[in-house]
């Protein structure tokens, strides 16, 4: 790696504020030093229209002085304003009030693997190699200007590089580093009435070589020209078929629903609901947090606990809770990781693709996309406006606008009738294609 990553000068500064901030009276402390380079090329009707470089480092401090906690983070990477900085945040945290939640992890529960940083194959060498024209080349190489119809095309092509280290001093020592690819387009489109239809196609990847530029400006251009010419269709019960690109929408207010502060706050429609079978006996959800070249993927969470594959929904039943430190303690619940990773929803109702699913459900709505709305997170209850297609016989008949779904989304899973097997790998939630029996719709 090269300086674009974390130095060594970088990491010898960051074990020295861990010292310094013992010696000035803190009993236990975590620093995480981030560093983030990156580098964007934008695109509007077929002509470079911006470029952007930017650096970004920052130390933050967690401190646990005499029973009390504070955190502080600083972009200042000079030692002797470092120390000024932890003198000042420590005499700070010994006004605030004493929390005896507060705490390192136990040191058992720490993750011991990460050492270099580029053990999940997350960091791509091939970005040394960039130069500002290559990063022209495959901005422009996606764009479809000019095409019939379309009246405005925007895109961005954009690599970074992130590198994390998290060190503790009950010796921790966590890094993480990983580069990232992205491509976006997204097109507005004009009918022969002059209303405009927009919608968007992107790509991310870790490695340069996957990134699929070719073909994105066009899946843009296509995916709004299929909305022209939207039609009313009465309210009522359909199939619900959510598209892959959009399916979190119902699938993260589940997980958030399981976090420690939703839960420690009564602010959950799951309160309650660890080792319970709330959901459908087909509906298994995984996190899968340590698979090597996946996006998304981590050896540890910010406390620098080590994550683990595990099941979240095991067919219906509620496997676990996440929870820090702090809320564990708080609940008084045994700790796990504090968020969900890398997420796969496992398939279910014999179906691979998109296609296979409108064929078995033959009739329904499909969803490509969620405008405004909101979701209630103590009750579950929902309510989401959508765009998509009207399905019959298994066909995408034309385009609906101007529609919302409401329901409450324990009752929603519990309708599941499909899940796919094409979730994007550029998502760090790995959501299919999905189908629910009658859900209400209303225009």
């Amino acid at each position: 790696m090269t300086n674009n990553t974390l130095t060594k000068e970088e990491i010898a500064l960051a074990k020295h504020c861990l010292a310094f901030a013992q010696e000035e009276g803190a009993q236990k402390v975590r620093i995480t030093l981030s560093k983030t380079l990156m580098n964007l090329i934008g695109v509007l009707n077929g002509e470079v229209d911006k470029t952007a470089h930017a650096l970004d480092r920052s130390l933050q401090l967690q401190l646990f002085v005499d029973g009390k906690f504070g955190t502080f983070s600083s972009n200042r990477m000079e030692q002797d304003g470092l120390e000024d900085f932890i003198r000042e945040a420590i005499g700070t945290v010994r006004m605030l009030q004493a929390d005896a939640c507060r705490d390192l992890p136990a040191p058992e529960r720490l993750e011991k693997g990460a050492t270099e940083g580029t053990e999940l194959g997350l960091y791509d060498t091939e970005y040394e190699s960039l130069t500002a024209e290559k990063r022209r080349e495959m901005a422009l190489r996606s764009m479809a200007w000019p095409r019939e119809g379309l009246i405005s095309e925007e895109g961005e092509y954009s690599d970074s590089i992130f590198d994390s280290l998290t060190i503790d001093s009950q010796g921790l020592y966590a890094r993480h580093t990983e580069t990232s690819f992205e491509i976006g387009y997204e097109s507005t489109v004009e009918d022969k009435d002059g209303n405009h239809f927009s919608s968007y196609w992107w790509d991310a990847t870790p490695r340069m070589e996957d990134l699929r530029l070719e073909g994105c400006a066009e899946k843009a251009y296509e995916r709004a020209m299929a909305q022209i010419g939207p039609v009313d269709i009465p309210s009522g019960k359909y199939t619900l078929i959510v598209d892959s690109e959009c399916a979190s929408k119902l699938l993260t207010p589940v997980l958030n629903a399981l976090g420690g502060f939703a839960l420690q706050q009564k602010n959950s429609f799951l309160t309650d609901s660890l080792d319970k079978k709330l959901f459908p006996e087909e509906l298994t959800i995984l996190d899968a947090p340590r698979t090597p070249g996946d996006t998304g993927c981590r050896l540890f969470d910010s406390e620098g606990v080590a994550t683990r594959e595990m099941p979240i929904i095991e067919k219906g039943v509620v496997k676990t809770y996440f929870l820090n430190t702090y809320i564990s303690r708080k609940m008084g619940l045994e700790p796990t990781v504090e968020d969900a990773t890398r997420v796969k929803v496992l398939p279910t109702g014999g179906c691979k693709t998109q296609e296979d699913v409108l064929e078995k459900v033959k009739d329904g709505i499909l969803v490509t996309g969620f405008n405004g709305g909101n979701s209630n997170p103590a009750t579950g209850n929902f309510s989401y406006g959508i765009e998509g297609f009207l399905v019959k016989g298994g066909k995408k008949v034309h385009p609906v606008r101007e529609m919302l779904i409401t329901g409450n989304f324990l009752d929603l899973w519990n309708k599941l009738l499909v899940a796919a097997e094409d979730a994007r790998p550029c998502l760090s939630k790995l959501i299919p294609t999905l189908a629910f029996a009658d859900i209400d719709f209303s225009a």
